[in-house]
């Protein structure tokens, strides 16, 4: 119903939804066929005005809410500044698998991380984004947009392949439903740094993810 860090779930959003607009529109319905019908036919040209202004309203409306950044919610929180690209929790779950990964290499541009790269696809062997920070450390991530938590075995098969392979200094592993307490554990045994769901929601919220990384993971 709900995820750990409190909010719900994007099926119970859309059911509370569906159940306040249905009882709206029979209220609205209600009101149109008793008082509204009426009068809008004995006043037809100022019906037509009306609407007019309505019509000019939305469209006002849509166009301000559509050139709103995504800082704006991160702003009203107090973890970003404005001018900094961030993006909403329910963008991030409504991209593709790629669309996620390549949010997160945004991210990592925004908080200053150089050469930055999405190589995620067939045969990356675990590494979906990579990138250096300013002193020349690698980091490499594999970015999970799964609905539930992460498992221990993904996270298993990460360690095997983001240090041998793709040579990480720091191997992220971010799910965006956070993981289950095996994969914590494990990653803590291997030096895995984890970015769960509330993790997660302050870096795209404008966090810098360095300031969210546990100290002891970048020692």
């Amino acid at each position: 119903m709900v995820y750990a860090d409190g909010t719900l779930k994007p099926a119970v959003k859309a059911m509370g939804a569906v159940i306040v607009g249905i009882t709206l529109a029979r209220l609205l319905w209600q009101w149109v066929a008793g008082t509204a019908w009426p009068w809008i036919g004995e006043h037809r040209w100022w019906t037509g005005f009306a609407c007019l202004g309505l019509v000019l309203l939305a469209v006002t409306l849509i166009d301000r809410v559509g050139s709103r950044t995504a800082y704006d919610e991160s702003v009203r929180e107090g973890d970003a500044e404005p001018g900094v690209w961030t993006y909403r929790m329910r963008e991030l779950a409504a991209m593709t698998p790629t669309g996620f990964e390549e949010a997160c290499a945004e991210l990592l541009a925004r908080d200053g991380f150089l050469h930055v790269r999405r190589v995620g696809g067939a045969g990356d062997l675990g590494a979906d984004v990579v990138a250096w920070d300013a002193q020349g450390r690698k980091l490499v991530l594999q970015c999970k947009q799964y609905a539930r938590p992460v498992g221990s075995r993904q996270v298993q098969t990460f360690n095997g392949t983001a240090r041998p392979e793709h040579g990480a200094y720091h191997p992220i592993m971010v799910g965006f439903s956070g993981f289950t307490r095996p994969a914590i554990e494990f990653a803590a045994r291997h030096g895995i740094v984890l970015v769960g769901r509330p993790e997660l929601k302050r870096w795209a919220h404008g966090t810098p993810l360095y300031d969210i990384i546990e100290a002891e993971a970048l020692e």
